[in-house]
C-alpha cells in the first residue's frame, strides 16, 4: 500500500532522470558514463527524500476528505511536491559536482 502512495513522487524523480545525463559534462566521460552517474545521483536523491515524501503523502491522504479546505489542501500538496523536487535537484547537483561533473552555461 505504501508503495502505491509513494509512486507519484518516485515517478516525478525518475521522469527527470530518464532524460539521460541531465546535461552534465565531464572531461573524458562519454554519454553513457554521464547517464549512469546521473542515475546513481538520482537514486541517491530519491532515497534521501523518501521519508519526507512518505510523510507528505500521508498528510495529503489524511486531508483529502476535507471538502471545505479542498483548494488549500491542493495548494499545500503541490507545494510539498515542489519542495521535494527542489531538494532532489539540489542533492543531484551536489552529487554530480562531487563526481567532477559540471553543467555548461
Amino acid at each position: 500500500m505504501k508503495v502505491v502512495r509513494v509512486l507519484p513522487f518516485i515517478c516525478a524523480f525518475t521522469v527527470a532522470g530518464c532524460s539521460g545525463g541531465g546535461n552534465w559534462v565531464k572531461a573524458g566521460a562519454d554519454e553513457a558514463a554521464s547517464a549512469r552517474e546521473y542515475r546513481d545521483c538520482r537514486d541517491l536523491a530519491a532515497a534521501a527524500v523518501s521519508t519526507q515524501a512518505d510523510i507528505d503523502q500521508d498528510i495529503a491522504a489524511t486531508r483529502s476528505e476535507d471538502r471545505q479546505r479542498a483548494a488549500v489542501v491542493r495548494v499545500q500538496t503541490r507545494t510539498m511536491g515542489e519542495q521535494t523536487r527542489d531538494r532532489v535537484d539540489a542533492i543531484v547537483a551536489r552529487c554530480m559536482r562531487g563526481k567532477g561533473f559540471s553543467q555548461p552555461p
